[in-house]
This record gives structure tokens, C-alpha cells and sequence, in this order.
């Protein structure tokens, strides 16, 4: 395979990659990735100690320990788009020689375990709980760029959601790991959470505009084929499953659910639904 040209791989001066500012030993092989920058200090006071801090737009991030274990945070923001930059990046500076510009010939595997908020598309998931995605369904366009593969069983999904939801394009959808689900989803409901590429018509909001499915709502509610059913919604989770199974590393979303949909309810207290899942996810990794 030939070099990746400079501005295929774009490095910073001190040789960091371009949005992360990061060099190889500034990360572990687990990464709990967040959206919301200020999270990164939330789960890193937890930490018996942090090695390692970069600021860099919204991508912040800290090394440390937790229980002997060498773990880092880093924080994307919001939507697929950044996490296409974050996983790109990120399996750069494990699997490309820098310096070479070439691919390396042992790959090696990272665990990334998103750790966010969610609305519940359920009446009987409450909020306040703590769900892990099993399956993504991507509503995005990102997966329009690159080829990923869909087993028989994804297709079949990804062909009836677009069908029953009356959609102009076809969604994708993706299954985590299932090894790291078993080890971080313990005493967590299991649910398959759909990523929308915005937070007000993509999640059936309307405020002044008029929006084109003004039954998403209701139309993602009831959507059921066999047991599969859709129990949240969220911006990040398909774009991680997505990029994590073309770049080979295991990938779990773990989501705090702060408002049931449904019913239309908020969390009274969402820091703490989040902060007890951080608590959650620490002891499991």
C-alpha cells in the first residue's frame, strides 16, 4: 500500500494527529469516549490519578488510572460527524506508522465505550435508568461514505425500518461487541437505540418549523419486527458501532436515559443519572 499522502493523514507540527493532538503513547488500549467536554472531568475525578491532559476544540483529553487500570477519556461532542473524526484518528495512531505514513502490519484492537445521554422511546424504560445499545440504527448519512457490511439479519432490519417509517433513504444498522456488552452491561437493560443526525425534527421535536414525519415519534415507538424493538434515541451511537466494526475494535454504548418520550418526562436530577452511570461503567472496565 502506498504512503497516506500529508493531506490524506494531516499531522501537526510536533507530529500529533490534526484534531485530536494527540501522539501514540497519549492513549490506552480502553477508551470511554463522551460528547459533552465537560463529562471528561466527571468520569477523570474518579481516576487515583491522571497522567495525561489535551485541549483541542472539543476533543479534551485525560489519561489516568482507575484501579491499576490505564484508562482514557476523550470527548467527541455532538453527532456522527465528530465521531468519524475521533475513531479515524484514533485507530491512526494504533494501526498507521506516523512517521512511515504506512499502515501497520499487526493491527492492533482498542475497546471504545461510549458513555452518554438518551431519551427513552419506551413507556416501560424509566428514566433514571442505565441501558446498553445492542444493535444501532443510523437515521445519519455517514455510512453513504464508506462500505460497511450488514450481515442478512441487519439488511432485513435496515429494509423494514425504512419501509415502516416511510423514510426517503435507508438507514443502517449495526451490532456492538458482544464480548464488551456482556462485561459493561451488567445489571443494565438491553435495549437497540437509534442515532438521529439532529436533536429537534430527527427526534420528532417541533418548535417553529414544521417538520416532514410528524409521526417519527409514534411511528418509532410501535416499530417491532419479531422482538426487535427500537427503546431510545440518541446522535452518536451508529457512527461508533459503524466505524468500530470497519477499523476491527470492540465497541458498547452505554446511555443514561433522561426523559421517557413517551411520556414526556425530564430527569429532575440528569448529572446524576449520568454520574451513577460513570460510577457503573468504571467498575466494569
Amino acid at each position: 500500500m502506498p504512503k497516506i499522502s500529508e493531506t490524506d493523514l494531516i499531522l501537526n507540527p510536533d507530529g500529533s494527529v490534526y484534531h485530536l493532538n494527540l501522539v501514540p503513547g497519549n492513549i490506552s488500549d480502553t477508551i470511554i469516549a463522551v460528547g459533552d467536554p465537560g463529562r471528561v472531568y466527571m468520569v477523570s475525578q474518579y481516576f487515583d490519578e491522571v497522567e495525561f491532559e489535551m485541549n483541542k476544540r472539543e476533543f479534551i483529553t485525560h489519561v489516568g488510572t482507575y484501579n491499576n487500570k490505564r484508562i482514557t477519556v476523550i470527548s467527541t461532542g455532538i453527532g456522527t460527524d465528530n465521531v468519524e473524526i475521533f475513531f479515524t484518528e484514533l485507530d491512526a495512531l494504533v494501526n498507521i506508522d506516523l512517521k512511515t505514513r504506512e499502515p501497520k502490519s499487526r493491527r492492533k484492537k482498542l475497546r471504545v465505550i461510549r458513555l452518554g445521554t438518551s431519551g427513552s422511546l419506551q413507556e416501560d424504560i424509566p428514566v433514571g435508568s442505565h441501558l446498553i445499545s445492542d444493535y444501532a440504527v443510523g437515521l445519519d448519512n455517514l455510512m453513504s461514505f464508506y462500505d460497511l457490511p450488514m450481515d442478512d439479519y441487519e439488511t432485513g432490519l435496515a429494509h423494514d425500518i425504512q419501509k415502516k417509517l416511510g423514510l426517503h433513504f435507508m438507514p443502517y444498522v449495526v451490532k456492538c461487541s458482544d464480548s464488551l456488552r456482556a462485561k459493561i452491561g451488567r445489571d443494565m437493560l438491553v435495549g437497540n437505540t437509534v442515532t438521529c443526525p439532529g436533536f429537534y425534527a430527527p427526534q420528532g421535536r417541533e418548535l417553529r418549523l414544521p417538520i416532514r414525519f410528524p409521526r417519527l415519534l409514534e411511528d418509532l415507538n410501535y416499530y417491532h419486527k419479531g422482538d426487535f424493538w427500537l427503546t431510545n434515541f440518541e446522535m452518536e451511537t451508529s457512527a461508533y458501532y459503524a466505524m468500530g466494526r470497519m477499523l476491527a475494535h470492540d465497541v458498547v454504548s452505554a446511555n443514561a436515559i433522561i426523559d421517557n418520550r413517551v411520556k414526556n418526562k425530564f430527569s429532575k436530577n440528569p448529572s446524576q443519572v449520568v454520574e451513577s452511570l460513570i460510577e457503573k461503567v468504571l467498575e466494569q472496565v
